[in-house]
């Protein structure tokens, strides 16, 4: 769709950042946390790069005002993070910590003393390892009374300070990773067992999204969603057939649940017949369908593109494929020797030929992204909130103490512009969360792979003295904020 003008941003359009608890906290065993699976995770040799863990991270924990300071600095209107679990309830279901609640409680309060609006993620993949000991983690529904515990809380002690709440981020990514291809914690590889876990998740959500609507009724809640377009290699109608069962397969079984309440039919049917479907009890329909998120989050890196499946049209050229990748969470798709793999009779992905790719490999997709937020107001109606999109790249400091990530503009600028053009084709958009604010600890890549606006100089096995250094990205993004986006379609003078 072609618009000779593009709308303005909304007037009050929450230009933001985001991280997460455990990629850039530090202080794991402080003032009465207890240890979450990725504390026990990342001890696990070669598991993560260069045997990296959030140990001490960028050590958030201790330096969180001076991080406030550079996004008020930055004019930032909103800043999403996520709360540690075991921080709160150091075992997840026992006495709550107060110093746990307080450290929460005084970040809040420095946003808001700022003007910047608090995104709270509730669940941000670090169960309390005590409780993946216990009771085996998302694998017992014992842990939804446990969250629920935690979840009230947070709503007891920052319900009237936060308006915006996450439930879960990244859901299809944290239980594909962890109970599929032993990526991430719990470190499992079995298909059956994913969806058992998936399934406990979404009844999680629904009783969390239930009880804030009971105690924090002016507040909104809503998931965030790793969410990619799924594309046809080809016109080929068989082709086409194949990028439909990717999207049911590989978006709507999460997205319908959070606005549906329940699963779609083809997805289930498949799994019914491998063998691998979640247990579904006559309880669990009512409670799904009862639950009813405020807005939908979005989080966007790229999509994926399929050919028709492999069994009807053997493989011709192996070069195309899309090869299996441990560190690519976007697209879920087989390793060959899992035994069980349900999108093999769907769907086959190849790579697109019309994309560009960052150097871990990822499918840069601008117009992908205008695509996805498209897609998803159509499909169930809600208002969008970007919680997350960046680019992950090897940023350099420079003799003179710079960091000119200009590629990094050119990526935002690219994405922000199709966001744009999205809000005036008719979506409804709350704001938008890049990835992230400052660099911080990438689960399976160390710092080598840095996202943020503000460079903190460490490195994998050398601290140093986490130094905070704005790049040149960050003055770029200063001005998009300034100007509410007004000149995004412009190259833009970066002052500093």
């Amino acid at each position: 769709m072609y618009h000779q003008n593009l709308e303005e941003f909304p007037e009050n359009f929450l230009w933001g950042s985001a991280s997460a608890a455990y990629q850039i906290e530090g202080a794991f065993d402080e003032d009465g946390k207890g240890p979450s699976v990725w504390d026990t995770f990342s001890k696990i040799p070669g598991k993560t790069f260069e045997n990296t863990n959030g140990d001490i991270a960028i050590d958030h924990y201790h330096r969180y005002k001076e991080d406030v300071r550079l996004m008020a600095e930055m004019g930032l209107k909103a800043y999403r993070f996520s709360v540690a679990w075991s921080r709160i309830i150091p075992d997840g279901e026992g006495e709550i910590n107060e110093k746990g609640l307080s450290f929460y409680e005084n970040l809040v309060d420095e946003l808001l003393l700022y003007g910047i609006e608090p995104v709270l993620t509730l669940y941000h993949w670090d169960m309390p390892q005590a409780l993946q000991d216990k009771y085996n983690g998302w694998e017992s529904r014992e842990v939804i009374g446990s969250f629920k515990k935690y979840c009230k809380a947070l709503f007891e002690r920052l319900g009237n300070k936060v308006k915006y709440w996450v439930t879960f981020n990244e859901q299809n990514v944290f239980t594909a990773m962890g109970y599929r291809w032993e990526t991430h914690p719990p470190n499992v590889s079995d298909v059956k067992r994913m969806f058992e876990a998936n399934h406990v998740v979404n009844l999680a959500n629904a009783e969390v999204i239930n009880l804030f609507h009971e105690m924090v009724p002016e507040g909104l809640i809503g998931p965030s969603f790793g969410y990619g377009p799924m594309y046809p290699a080809t016109s080929n109608p068989a082709d086409i057939l194949a990028a439909e069962n990717g999207n049911d397969f590989n978006n709507s079984w999460w997205l319908d649940i959070y606005c549906k309440g329940r699963y779609p039919v083809f997805t289930l049917k498949q799994l019914k017949k491998n063998g691998i479907a979640p247990t579904i009890l006559p309880d669990d329909e009512e409670l799904l369908v009862s639950a009813k998120p405020d807005f939908l989050g979005i989080n966007f890196y790229h999509g994926g593109t399929v050919q028709e499946n492999k069994l009807e049209k053997p493989i011709e050229n192996q070069h195309k494929d899309r090869a299996f990748s441990a560190t690519d969470p976007y697209l879920m798709q087989p390793k060959e020797e899992q035994s069980q793999s349900p999108e093999i009779p769907m769907f086959h992905s190849v790579s697109n030929p019309y994309l560009e790719k960052t150097n871990w490999g990822w499918e840069i997709d601008p117009v992908g992204f205008r695509v996805a937020l498209r897609e998803v107001y159509a499909r169930y109606d809600l208002p969008i909130f970007v919680t997350e999109n960046g680019l992950g790249a090897i940023d350099e400091l420079t003799e003179s103490g710079t960091i000119e990530d200009d590629y990094r503009i050119d990526y935002l600028n690219a994405h922000i512009l199709e966001m744009k053009k999205a809000i005036t084709d008719g979506v409804e958009m709350i704001g938008y969360c890049s990835w992230s604010f400052t660099d911080l600890l990438s689960w399976l890549n160390g710092y080598k792979k840095r996202y943020g606006f503000v460079y903190v100089d460490r490195t994998e096995q050398d601290v140093k003295d986490l130094q905070r250094i704005p790049k040149k990205s960050y003055y770029w993004y200063k001005n998009i904020i300034e100007t509410n986006g007004e000149n995004i379609t412009n190259k833009i003078e970066v002052q500093k």
